[in-house]
């Protein structure tokens, strides 16, 4: 089954070959020109037109990519479609931290137990339609998803059903992010793994407003208390202007000053932060950037210090 490719980028623009159909996309940050010639960018299936208010429209030369289309990537398989916002279902840039979150999980599954009591539990918010949800329970995590949009849950079952993940554990819950964490600290609740991508701006499920530069580092300091004492992993990602690599990383680094603290005494893990912007390399294998991550992995050492 055909998967993904991005073929070229520039003049603020991505060709993409997406499954079966090659699409034009708005594209912020390539700010070059294209290497392709302007042919290979008029043949296209379809191209996502954006007006000078913001909104865009799609406009379409094979009616066929109208129906939903599936793709595969590492043995996920993800549902597509033509959204209002220019989107298709799942963003391609998120690739090597799907892959680095299958190898944290697997690496723990592998030296623990699959029993319920010592489930590896993963909390993963702002979910869209469950790519980082799908390959933590491939490697064998119990998942929390969580997303405001009931239109994007049913999505994420959607691909679950098609990656033949349906008895996996995974709990479907359309909430606001930050009333659900204020419930489940009430609860007591405690997670290995926490995965959040957060918009610049949304709405809750009764209409609650999300603002990053408001609500993202209250929301990181609320997610301390669900860390578990076997606490594995924080993935954040953004595409927000202004979420550097570095600012990300700042705040994940401010928030857990008290692990890495406890950490200097105890010898015992290794709080590990990685930042960086998600790639998308084309054919020129020329990198598209395309958002900002941080990673902070603790790596228990089992040495004694």
């Amino acid at each position: 089954m055909k998967s993904y490719k991005l073929l070229d980028s520039g003049r603020f623009m991505k060709l993409e070959q997406v499954g079966p159909f090659r699409i034009a996309r708005p594209s912020a940050c390539a700010v070059w020109d294209p290497v392709l010639p302007d042919s290979d960018w008029r043949d296209v299936d379809a191209e996502f037109v954006r007006f000078s208010d913001g909104r865009g429209e799609w406009k379409i030369k094979n009616q066929d990519i109208k129906n939903p289309w599936v793709i595969e990537v590492h043995g996920i398989f993800f549902n597509l479609k033509l959204t209002s916002f220019g989107h298709l279902g799942i963003f391609f840039e998120q690739e090597k931290n799907w892959l680095q979150l299958r190898e944290i999980i697997g690496a723990k599954q592998s030296k623990g137990s699959s029993s319920q009591e010592n489930a590896f539990r993963v909390l993963n918010l702002f979910a869209y339609t469950g790519g980082a949800t799908l390959f933590a329970a491939a490697a064998g995590a119990q998942v929390v998803h969580l997303d405001a949009s009931k239109g994007s849950v049913k999505w994420a079952r959607e691909n679950a059903e098609s990656s033949g993940l349906t008895s996996h554990p995974i709990r479907w819950i359309v909430d606001d992010v930050q009333e659900f964490i204020e419930k489940e600290i009430r609860r007591g609740s405690k997670y290995q793994g926490i995965i959040l991508d957060p918009p610049s701006f949304g709405r809750g499920n009764t209409n609650q407003a999300w603002k990053i530069e408001d609500h993202l580092l209250p929301l990181l300091k609320n997610l301390r208390k669900l860390m578990a004492d076997d606490f594995a992993f924080l993935l954040l990602s953004a595409h927000s202007p202004g979420y550097t690599p570095i600012s990300l990383e700042n705040q994940l680094r401010q928030v857990c000053a008290d692990l890495a603290n406890a950490n200097l005494k105890k010898k015992h893990n290794d709080y590990v932060f990685e930042s960086g912007e998600m790639l998308i390399y084309d054919t020129q294998k020329r990198a598209l950037p395309s958002g900002a991550y941080c990673l902070l992995e603790v790596r228990r050492n089992l040495t004694p210090g």
